[in-house]
């Protein structure tokens, strides 16, 4: 049914594209850009309520920030696609039990942040104002938090962060343009009108978002975590982090999926943080 769907939808905005391919480009980026709002549990709730919570303003967006309070470095933790801070749960636990102090955010568009529109350029400046208020010395980013992660280090290169952690994250636009043409099964006008209009609201081509590319820029240590049998971000992907991200290094794993919810990739996190 979901599939059914999809098909669907992408039949009809390329058939809004025979008329007006900018009104069908508007369309599909404005699909892409709306997540889902996911209501949280009581659970969820409870657990959230534990910590300090305080919005942080980016332009007209409030970000909601939850703080638990230690005494060691700050590490400073961003969710991905319709997700939220809750996700970080079980490794919020084992760094708070090690004293280190706190940060989760909830992206724009998502869990208690106000928004309706979301993307990675957009992610990765809220990532900027909450690592500067709270003067952030770790990020760990996963999927598109982890892109947003690596795309606020290399522009802002805040002199607190030195270590930069990218868990399942997605390398570059352009492949992530193309997985989402390639689902709905757009057609090329769409596609051309999607790339127009990033061209004309970011000043750049869909191709220069490229997080890989532009890591080679990025000081602060590194570690990028993907596994090889990821569904929704290619473990080739990982190898381009690889690649360019000189001072990273990277670690496989294998069955945890895109979710990296395991044991031992948060052993690989604390390991590296400690060191």
């Amino acid at each position: 049914m979901k599939q059914f769907l999809t098909k669907f939808i992408g039949g009809f905005i390329n058939f809004i594209s025979l008329f007006s391919p900018s009104a069908a480009g508007k369309m599909a980026i404005s699909l892409f850009s709306r997540p889902r709002r996911i209501k949280l549990k009581e659970l969820e709730k409870d657990f959230l309520m534990t910590a300090f919570i305080e919005d942080v303003q980016y332009e007209h967006l409030n970000i909601m920030t939850y703080r638990w309070l230690g005494k060691k470095e700050t590490v400073l933790l961003a969710h991905g696609w319709e997700s939220n801070s809750y996700r970080w749960k079980p490794l919020i636990e084992k760094l708070n039990a090690l004293d280190y102090n706190v940060i989760a955010l909830d992206a724009p568009a998502h869990g208690r942040s106000s928004g309706k529109v979301f993307n990675a350029i957009i992610y990765s400046e809220c990532i900027n104002v909450v690592a500067k208020k709270f003067n952030a010395n770790i990020i760990v980013g996963h999927s598109v938090g982890g892109m947003a992660a690596a795309f606020f280090q290399q522009k802002h290169q805040l002199p607190s962060i030195h270590k930069l952690i990218l868990l399942g994250a997605p390398s570059n636009f352009v492949g992530v343009f193309g997985r989402y043409i390639e689902m709905m099964s757009y057609n090329k006008r769409v596609a051309d009108a999607m790339n127009a209009i990033v061209l004309e609201r970011f000043n750049q081509e869909p191709d220069y978002f490229n997080a890989a590319r532009l890591s080679e820029h990025i000081e602060a240590h590194g570690l990028i975590i993907h596994d090889e049998l990821d569904k929704i971000i290619p473990y080739g992907d990982a190898e381009d982090f690889d690649n360019f991200y000189k001072n990273a290094k990277l670690v496989t794993t294998k069955g945890y999926g895109h979710g990296l919810k395991s044991d031992e990739v948060h052993d690989h996190i604390l390991d590296f943080i400690k060191a």
